[in-house]
């Protein structure tokens, strides 16, 4: 479950929900210089921090073991936010946690998953709002033997 945990959060990092998060200033406020006006959207690039090379090393890489036990305490809790921070962060966030986790154990369970001639490897996003692929995703699903049945 250790590594399952790991696996997700490196998933989000690649592939966030949503690429941008955008909050209103309820005041006017001085950051580092840079006055913002009460009432101005903030919007803050999810996908593009969780990408930059200056947090990441090999950005584009799939490595779970970043968010390992002893590396996750090295990860800048302003820089990874699949689901914002703070106050105003996701109300259901662990609850979908839970739920991803339930869904991939129990389909790990279950079936194998490979890729076959239908899929898109490198897979390309599209540039629409949400972080989708640009064509669906097709893998071959097999069945495991003995795999575990609901009761």
């Amino acid at each position: 479950m250790e590594y399952l945990d790991m696996v997700l959060n490196e998933t989000l990092r690649l592939y966030p929900i949503g690429g941008r998060l955008e909050r209103v200033c309820k005041k006017d406020v001085e950051i580092s210089g840079v006055c913002i006006p009460k009432g101005t959207v903030v919007m803050v690039p999810t996908y593009t921090l969780h990408r930059d090379l200056d947090h990441w090393p090999e950005p584009e890489e799939f490595h779970p073991e970043r968010f390992s036990k002893k590396n996750k305490d090295n990860i800048n809790p302003y820089i990874y936010l699949p689901f914002g921070t703070g106050p105003r962060n996701c109300i259901g966030m662990r609850f979908a946690i839970m739920n991803m986790k339930l869904a991939v154990v129990r389909l790990l369970q279950n079936f194998s998953f490979k890729p076959c001639e239908e899929t898109q490897i490198p897979l390309k996003l599209s540039a629409q709002g949400f972080i989708l692929p640009e064509k669906p995703i097709i893998l071959k699903v097999e069945p495991r033997d003995g795999s575990v049945t609901r009761a």
